[in-house]
């Protein structure tokens, strides 16, 4: 039996997820969302995206559920873009990025943004990968299993 070679059928978390929002628009899209931005005319201000591609990945992510279209909450004509709580669960993944595209991608003093912890105005900590036991983990202290209907495959 031949495995499906689409992302969507495939074994991989990291595949599923980057088809469903791996692409840079959709992440900057989401950035922006956490961010306050809501409404399609704010989000093609800031990113200066194509309106097609703006409402392509806008589309996408509503089908995956990172988004909820809702009216307007100034009551308004327009819609807004509301992240889910699926949505709000990539805010991790998006410290990630921000945070090794900090570590590597800039010099000391080139200018940037920095994401700080509105109760104490401080930069965040660096995020890290746990053990269940609280334990910093490395790549190599982690290994993959195939689990087939919930239970590891024999």
């Amino acid at each position: 039996m031949v495995e499906d070679a689409s992302p969507q059928g495939s074994e991989c978390p990291v595949a599923r997820t980057l088809e469903s929002i791996g692409d840079r628009w959709s992440l900057m899209i989401i950035r922006d969302a956490f961010d306050g931005i809501r409404r399609f005319s704010e989000f093609q201000k800031s990113l200066g995206v194509a309106k097609n591609i703006l409402a392509s990945r806008l589309k996408t992510l509503v089908e995956v559920g990172v988004f909820d279209i809702r009216p307007a909450s100034d009551g308004s004509a327009y819609k807004e873009y509301v992240l889910t709580e699926k949505g709000r669960e990539i805010f991790p993944v998006v410290v990630s990025i921000r945070q090794w595209g900090e570590r590597f991608l800039f010099k000391p003093q080139e200018t940037r943004s920095v994401l700080l912890d509105n109760a104490s105005g401080q930069p965040l900590m660096p995020l890290e990968v746990r053990s269940s036991n609280g334990q910093k983990l490395e790549p190599s202290d982690c290994h993959r299993m195939r689990l087939v209907n919930g239970v590891k495959d024999a």
